[in-house]
């Protein structure tokens, strides 16, 4: 019996899905955008906006647009065909939770979730580093928000690489810790990852925004000055918030990586000024709706045999009012 050997080609995958994805989402473009080659150093960025608007004037931006977002999340809902996820990235007290209790207070409840990530449990370090927020994404119809997200694996974690011991990763060890911290091959897999991850969730119907709010050095401190001088707001301030502070250069190096290397025109960042909170609300206000504005939301329409009921429906309960 002759032997037949069957050889069959291996496609040849590339590495970035910025490459290889067909994206369903194409992200506005912005002054604040990150570019997707990377060419972008954060830490020249201005962190108070160029426009010199005042703060009731950006008040009135954010009331304007936070009612458009109600009315476009309602067609949303009602469409169940796209599900948006909004990821907010920070150092602390820049103003995360503020900027998401203010551009979404409008929002109806019924179509909105937030999410909190902190200190991972010990059931998540029994998984990838995906997994956890995996089960906290929003379902079609509604707008997921992340306060913090897996994106802490390649900023927190980079900067205190002895957390990565906690997840029990195969071939690391005490000995790797010093070093990993410029192991280029270790972050740029944990990139690809998270890339690949986004641009799945794109193609099966999710838009994804990310925003990095930037904020100085000298307003983060002046902020924590705030949190001590006020008894209302103490329970803010740690003694770890002046640590994680000292760590600076550190954390913007984290961040200068992982933005460039995972900003995608299908999960793009957008990088916003975070020294005035009112301009930095109104300018996440008007990203989230122009980006939501162009997905092709449409409400259900009814079948033929239901559209041609509605008549004799309308008789019945007309007649029903009547008596």
């Amino acid at each position: 019996m002759d032997l037949v050997i069957i050889v069959y080609k291996v496609p040849t995958y590339m590495a970035d899905s910025h490459q290889a994805n067909s994206s369903l989402f194409h992200c506005v473009d912005s002054p604040f955008l990150m570019p997707f080659d990377g060419q972008l150093a954060i830490n020249q960025l201005q962190t108070s906006p160029s426009s010199a608007l005042t703060k009731d004037e950006y008040k009135a931006q954010l009331q304007v647009n936070s009612d458009a977002l109600y009315h476009l999340q309602h067609k949303m809902f009602a469409d169940n065909r796209f599900s948006v996820l909004l990821i907010f990235q920070a150092l602390d007290a820049a103003g995360k939770d503020s900027t998401i209790r203010k551009v979404f207070s409008g929002i109806n409840p019924a179509g909105f979730q937030v999410h909190s990530f902190k200190q991972p449990s010990s059931q998540e370090l029994d998984h990838d580093f995906l997994w956890r927020t995996n089960k906290a994404l929003p379902e079609r119809g509604r707008i997921g928000i992340f306060n913090r997200s897996y994106y802490e694996e390649v900023l927190v974690v980079r900067v205190h690489p002895k957390y990565l011991l906690n997840q029990r990763l195969p071939n690391l060890t005490d000995n790797d810790i010093s070093s990993i911290v410029h192991d280029t091959h270790f972050w740029s897999d944990r990139f690809q990852s998270i890339n690949s991850h986004e641009a799945h969730l794109a193609r099966n119907g999710t838009m994804i925004l990310k925003f990095f709010l930037n904020v100085s050095q000298q307003e983060q401190h002046r902020r924590f000055l705030s949190r001590i001088h006020n008894p209302e707001k103490n329970w803010k301030f740690s003694s770890s918030d002046i640590e994680e502070s000292q760590l600076w250069d550190k954390y913007q190096h984290a961040y200068q990586e992982a933005l460039a290397n995972t900003s995608r025109h299908w999960a793009p960042w957008y990088i916003i000024p975070a020294d005035n909170k009112a301009a930095m609300r109104a300018i996440v206000s008007q990203l989230v709706l122009d980006n939501i504005s162009r997905l092709p939301l449409q409400f259900p329409s009814l079948s033929d045999e239901d559209q041609a009921a509605l008549p004799a429906y309308e008789k019945i309960l007309n007649d029903s009012v009547d008596k």
